[in-house]
């Protein structure tokens, strides 16, 4: 079977709007790269922040050896710079991102939530072996610190 050379021009010209098409649903290197170390970095928050809010909630016994502990990993992960983890194109409208828009709309507001958080968890740290109380007065403010980002900054899990 000859196919003809219009046959041709046409099959090829639909390949390639159809690879063009299908890269713009995909991510580049870097894009996934960069959402890959932040979600991992949001992970490392979560399993810290799990033992600290057990034990703040009276779920699980204060032990002041795990409590300093989960609380120094917690600064030391909020003391890491994100600078390459927020890429343009990386937010919702791609799957797997719960980044909002408003990361790069406002990404002023964003950092300083950032800093906030910061600064409440090197405040934790600080005295989180030192008693359950001491934990729980300040493990209030970094809630709130996440919380914050969180209603600005990421959406929901749908």
């Amino acid at each position: 079977m000859i196919i003809g050379r219009n046959a041709i021009l046409t099959i090829t010209t639909l390949a390639v709007l159809g690879s063009a098409a299908l890269a713009g649903g995909h991510l580049s290197g870097d894009q996934e790269k960069a959402m890959k170390v932040r979600n991992g970095h949001m992970q490392l928050y979560s399993f810290n922040l799990g033992i600290l809010g057990a034990m703040a909630q009276d779920k699980a016994p204060y032990d002041a050896a795990a409590a300093a502990t989960a609380a120094a990993n917690l600064a030391a992960v909020a003391g890491i710079s994100q600078d390459g983890y927020w890429v343009e194109g990386t937010d919702t409208s791609v799957e797997g991102s719960r980044a909002k828009p408003e990361i790069w709309t406002d990404f002023a507001g964003f950092e300083q939530d950032n800093a906030d958080l910061g600064t409440a968890t090197v405040a934790l740290a600080a005295v989180a072996g030192d008693g359950l109380d001491a934990l729980k007065g300040a493990f209030g403010p970094v809630g709130k610190a996440c919380g914050a980002c969180h209603e600005d900054y990421r959406a929901p899990r749908e």
